[in-house]
């Protein structure tokens, strides 16, 4: 262990990023032996508690993952499913990690700094580094304990579960089954029976579609939905001129503008560590003062950095601290001395949770673009900014007056270009540039909508910059529709399925005679006319279609295999002439790999997740 130690020696090399999860281990583990708070569990897996801290941070986790796929609109996720998947991956975990302890499984002290010492992150040409390691740490705290059980768990866990998951069997026999689905031919043949003929004179009674609704209400379920009126206004609208900008206000913005310049030019960072390690505080706390005091008696503070810091990271460069930015060393204490201290000036010892630290800060030396340089842009950014700050007094103004008469034709009466549209059936889901809006969204779904407030918004901020005022007419809540409400759908379907019934009548005696008679008797007495679609795998059809034809079984010589699919207004009879399995021969040996691999990574992950189950199955909880 002590050449562990030795490795992740200073300040920055006692906090570790977990490098070594498996796609399981979203989140720090941990908490599952750290005990907690009975009040505070969410589950109990033989003994092992799982709080509802760790519940929660990785529920965040989930959703913040999920909210790229919805772009950011999180009313579109159902968190009570993000919340059971991230309760069930907590449990997996801990049976895992509790598996893996019960077996012994884990790195000796040897392999374990071997594993360290290999990690991309923390190697320059090739070797491990200390400054590359303090780098990639600068997030992270924590102590040297926290880290090392941290660290094994982790890498316990991705032994367990790689041995389970790397090693499923996969015969030679299932890779040429797959060659076979994958490569499949068949010669097909298509025809095209048109539905409309046969709508014609279908007659629906009142009880037909009553009969229906009762035996399939659970089909007519429906999100909460609501029809609207809006009018969106944009700063386009607004054509009043506004007054140019006058000298004491382009000075004045001049005047922020190179405030910003200067605040945004980072600090030059040096400090000297004396850690904790291997002494008391009071000992820490001295030898800091008398490190500061020899500074201030006249010795450098590069020289005091290499002498006298225990930060392995920054101590060969004098202190200094590549990047430093407020927050990327995780410590506030650290970031307020850094804030406070006058430009070229060092702190007294700040303490923080790595030791006491002497800090430098130094302002850089930095450009500042002439006012002439930049005075066009600051013209531009005043008038900007005035017309914006015109439309926003114009809308809070027109908004009094729209929400106090509860009306939206003022809007329409104050800006001439703008129009009162209107929308039904609009639902979370819907998507739609204007009500998709997340802020739209949230006026539309509330519960005072819920509960029958039907006034007018007042103007809603949509994130494109434009300005939007809704009222809401008719609020449908989430449950079954009526059968008033289902009737027009149901009139479809019904319709759909007896034209579709009558078309099969129509042709039933050509597709039974397929069955026992050459196909070239049956064609040439068939009222229904194919055309050859060709000799096609299943990527080369649209999917009802494929799904239809490759289900059916292989014919016989000069015999067809016939079935039936039904699109939008239209049924197709499909005919397979003949079936070509070539398996694994036409395939190249890339192909082939890919193909192995796509299979192997699926039995993997079947297996791991049988073997989970299996120790759910022996598992108490509660």
């Amino acid at each position: 262990m002590e050449s562990f130690r030795k490795l992740i020696k200073g300040w920055l090399g006692i906090a570790l990023l977990v490098l070594f999860l498996t796609p399981l281990a979203l989140v720090g583990i941990e908490g599952y032996f750290s005990g907690s708070n009975k009040t505070d569990v969410a589950k109990t897996v033989n003994g092992q508690d799982i709080t509802n801290k760790d519940l929660d941070d990785l529920v965040k986790a989930y959703q913040q993952q999920y909210l790229q796929y919805v772009q950011g609109d999180a009313s579109l996720l159902n968190m009570d499913v993000i919340r059971t998947s991230a309760l069930d991956t907590l449990v997996a975990k801990s049976l895992l990690l509790q598996q893996a302890q019960k077996l012994g499984i884990g790195l000796s002290d040897a392999q374990f700094v071997q594993m360290l010492s290999q990690v991309p992150e923390f190697q320059v040409n090739g070797k491990f580094s200390d400054e590359a390691f303090g780098n990639y740490l600068r997030n992270n705290g924590k102590t040297k304990d926290q880290l090392i059980a941290s660290l094994r768990q982790d890498n316990s866990l991705k032994m367990l579960s790689g041995t389970i998951s790397n090693f499923a069997l996969v015969s030679n026999a299932d890779i040429e089954q797959l060659a076979n689905i994958e490569t499949e031919q068949r010669d097909i043949y298509l025809a095209s029976v048109k539905l409309d003929e046969y709508k014609k004179n279908i007659q629906l009674s009142n009880q037909d579609i009553a009969n229906y609704y009762n035996q399939h209400k659970n089909s007519f379920k429906q999100n909460a939905s609501v029809d609207v009126d809006y009018v969106m206004l944009s700063p386009d609208m607004f054509t009043t001129a506004v007054p140019a900008a006058t000298d004491a206000e382009i000075q004045q913005a001049y005047k922020k503008y190179v405030d910003q310049v200067n605040k945004s030019a980072n600090k030059v960072v040096r400090h000297i560590l004396i850690s904790h390690d291997g002494r008391t505080d009071a000992d820490a706390l001295k030898l800091a003062n008398d490190v500061e005091a020899k500074i201030k008696a006249g010795m450098s503070f590069d020289a005091a950095a290499k002498q006298y810091s225990e930060d392995s990271s920054s101590k060969a460069k004098g202190g200094l601290l590549e990047g430093y930015q407020a927050g990327t060393l995780g410590s506030k204490e650290f970031d307020d001395a850094v804030a406070a201290l006058p430009n070229g000036q060092i702190s007294q010892p700040v303490k923080t949770s790595f030791g006491y630290h002497i800090i430098e800060a130094t302002a850089p030396n930095t450009h500042v673009p002439s006012l002439d340089a930049v005075k066009a842009q600051l013209v531009a950014d005043i008038e900007k900014t005035k017309k914006t700050n015109a439309f926003t007094d114009a809308v809070n103004n027109l908004n009094e007056t729209v929400v106090g008469a509860d009306d939206l034709a003022p809007i329409t009466q104050a800006f001439k270009t703008a129009k009162v549209n209107s929308a039904q059936g609009i639902t979370a889901l819907t998507k739609d540039p204007v009500l998709g809006d997340l802020n739209v969204k949230t006026k539309l779904f509330n519960d005072d909508v819920k509960n029958g407030d039907r006034n007018i918004s007042g103007n809603i901020q949509l994130a494109s910059g434009n300005v939007l005022w809704v009222k809401i007419k008719n609020y449908h809540p989430a449950g079954v529709q009526s059968l008033a409400q289902a009737t027009a759908a149901i009139k479809v379907k019904l319709i759909d399925q007896k034209a579709e019934a009558l078309a099969q009548a129509k042709i039933a005696s050509t597709l039974n005679a397929f069955k026992t008679q050459p196909s070239a008797q049956v064609l040439a007495n068939s009222p229904i006319k194919f055309e050859k679609a060709g000799i096609l795998t299943r990527q080369n059809l649209k999917a009802d279609i494929a799904n239809a034809a490759f289900t059916l079984p292989a014919p016989k010589a000069g015999m067809w295999s016939v079935t039936t699919t039904t699109l939008p207004n239209e049924m197709v009879v499909i005919g397979v002439a003949n079936v070509t399995r070539t398996g694994s021969k036409t395939l190249n040996a890339e192909q082939l790999q890919q193909l192995k691999n796509s299979y192997q990574q699926t039995r993997n992950e079947q297996e791991l997740a049988d073997y989970i189950e299996y120790l759910k199955s022996k598992a108490k909880m509660k």
